[in-house]
């Protein structure tokens, strides 16, 4: 199940990898402790708004944007569906290979 603080995290820190940022300068221009944003950026904490608003400034990107990226990441995983069965096709497949096997 995917957490919002970890989706959040995950934006983040690839935004700042694309622009070329790191962690410590990000955390500097946000006045933000390093070893938290640190925590933001892989999902042990979440980010107040006022952090998250400090950190989107110091990426130079709106929350708007960063909130649509988490969005799109929860539609994708939200999009795959896993069947409560298993197909037949898989089924048969599966009993043919094994009986050739104990042969």
């Amino acid at each position: 199940m995917a957490l919002v603080r970890q989706e959040i995290g995950d934006v983040l820190r690839d935004l700042r990898q694309q622009k070329g940022h790191t962690l410590r300068q990000v955390a500097s221009r946000a006045a933000v402790a390093l070893g938290y944003l640190s925590e933001i950026e892989r999902g042990q904490k979440e980010a107040s708004s006022e952090i998250l608003a400090s950190v989107a400034y110091a990426l130079d990107v709106p929350i708007s944007q960063i909130m649509h990226l988490v969005a799109e990441r929860f539609e994708a995983v939200e999009t795959v569906v896993i069947p409560d069965t298993v197909p037949t096709e898989f089924v048969t497949s599966f009993d043919s290979a094994s009986m050739a096997n104990s042969r």
